[in-house]
């Protein structure tokens, strides 16, 4: 008769038998969690160095800087990227991502007119891993002394440190508030030589919205010829029709001003509302209607959406109602409602009244061969100049002439043309940037931390079977228990023994 298995050898095979289980039942997930996710929307706040840009616009250099595709201020000192993409890995914590945007920086002007300083930093990328990383930057820069001009793409411009910050995680999004950044050498030598290698540059922020990979297309029949004939003719007629399908017109109003509303005089914000959208360096009016005659390239439109400017010394703004006219010779003209509030003295009495003034022209831009490409007629970036009704409804703030921030105008003439995307900020609350302090505060290394707010749905994590291959494998500890004290006699339990800154 064969010798019976020791009781220990069915316990083993039986842990065995559980522990594939739960490997099995672990292996979707891990396989989820490793896998790299898209960063899809997100905002990069930085200043460069705040001594530079004081520099750039004080009384040596007599300077100053603009803002390129589609970047923006944002407090006192700093600028806003926009429209991050890239990938973050939550199993190791390995994050990369690219913003848009850029600076360009101008200052000692000669008398031929040309600058000798002509910096322009933009596109910052930062790939984050371990307890760091790079700030990479594409850079225009004009050499001292030389006046030489090198393009540069990329450049490793600023390492990064993440001061113990464990980056791992599956939430949904990733913030990390004032990394501290230091000037590297190659970032040295493409800063024209301004400032040396070890440099203790502004602090970095971000916030990157995180998003599961992207699924394979679904692949859809083709339509048939005489399908095809027929949605063409259809396209070219609705082409032609005149009619707008859709619009919307992108305008900051004026950097400077925003700059004023939430700066230490006004302390004020602003608020928008009516369907109105934040792009970070604009607002966009959208959801427009109206007419466009191809033939004389003339448009009438309206848009919708309102923003109101409010803060001390009595500002109180409001614009709304936006429509824009072009007419045949090229000339836009850009018109809103204006609600202001005032102050009557009534008697003994002071009393406030909001007057509001409907259709005011507020500014005028060029807008000329506003030709339709595949179902779209645009005008990007079209410097617009302040009117004589624009100065009073801005309450004698700027004169007439004075330059606005550009105009850009897009309405679709067919259901399929796209408007042009508006710069994605990321589903993080895109409020009114705070009134900057009097004084910069000072980076901290550990204030930075990711968001990982993973929800069940999200992490994929199968809860039940995990639960249930646990609840298996603590049943067989405790059947391993009971066997063994049915077969040992009972014994005594034995006891087991930053760089230094130059500014």
């Amino acid at each position: 008769m064969p010798a019976r298995p020791h009781p220990r050898t069915y316990v083993t095979l039986l842990c065995a038998a559980v522990l594939a289980a739960v490997l099995v039942a672990l292996l979707p997930a891990a396989r989820a969690d490793a896998a790299s996710r898209t960063v899809q929307g997100g905002r990069l706040d930085w200043g460069i160095k705040s001594s530079f840009q004081s520099y750039v616009t004080g009384p040596i250099a007599h300077g100053g800087f603009s803002l390129t595709g589609g970047a923006a201020t944002v407090g006192g000192s700093q600028f806003r990227f926009h429209s991050a993409t890239g990938t973050y890995d939550g199993a190791s914590g390995a994050f990369g991502a690219g913003f848009s945007g850029g600076v360009h920086f101008l200052g000692h002007k000669e008398d031929n007119g040309t600058h000798q300083l002509d910096l322009t930093i933009s596109r910052p990328t930062v790939r984050l891993a371990g307890n760091g990383g790079t700030l990479y930057v594409d850079i225009i820069s004009k050499a001292r002394g030389t006046g030489a001009v090198t393009t540069s793409s990329q450049v490793p411009f600023a390492s990064l440190s993440l001061g113990g910050i464990d980056m791992k995680g599956g939430g949904n999004a990733v913030q990390l508030n004032n990394l501290p950044a230091t000037l590297t050498a190659q970032g040295a030598k493409s800063f024209a030589g301004y400032y040396t290698a070890g440099t203790a540059l502004d602090p970095v922020s971000l916030s990157a919205d995180v998003r599961a990979a992207a699924a394979e297309p679904t692949r859809t029949p083709s339509a048939s010829p005489a399908e095809s004939t027929f949605k063409s003719k259809k396209a070219k007629e609705e082409e032609t029709s005149g009619r707008i399908e859709n619009g919307a017109v992108d305008w900051g109003v004026r950097r400077t001003f925003r700059e004023y509303v939430t700066g230490a005089i006004a302390q004020g914000g602003w608020k928008l509302s009516e369907g109105a959208q934040d792009g970070g360096a604009l607002f966009r009016f959208p959801e427009g209607s109206g007419t466009y005659d191809e033939k004389k390239r003339t448009l009438d439109a309206t848009f919708a959406g309102a923003v109101r400017f409010t803060g001390e010394q009595g500002l109180d703004l409001k614009l709304g109602g936006i429509r824009a006219k072009v007419t045949d010779d090229g000339r836009g003209t850009l018109y809103a409602d204006v609600t202001s509030t005032g102050e009557t003295q009534k008697e003994t009495q002071k009393e406030t009244r909001n007057e509001t003034r409907k259709k005011v022209p507020l500014v005028t831009f060029t807008a000329r061969d506003l030709k339709p490409e595949d179902g779209l007629a645009q005008v990007t970036e079209a410097p617009a100049k302040l009117t004589a009704a624009g100065a009073e409804a801005f309450g004698g703030m700027y004169r007439a002439g004075t330059e606005m921030d550009p105009v850009s105008l897009a309405v679709a003439l067919t259901a399929k043309a796209e408007l042009p995307a508006l710069p994605d900020l990321g589903s993080a609350e895109s409020a009114t940037p705070e009134a900057a302090a009097a004084e910069p505060k000072k980076a901290e290394a550990k204030t930075a931390e990711p968001k990982t707010e993973a929800t069940a749905s999200e992490s994929d994590v199968p809860v039940l079977p995990i639960g249930l291959a646990v609840a298996s494998l603590i049943a067989v500890a405790a059947a391993f228990l009971v066997l063994r004290r049915r077969r040992t006699p009972q014994t005594a339990a034995a006891t087991a023994p930053d760089a230094p800154d130059e500014s």
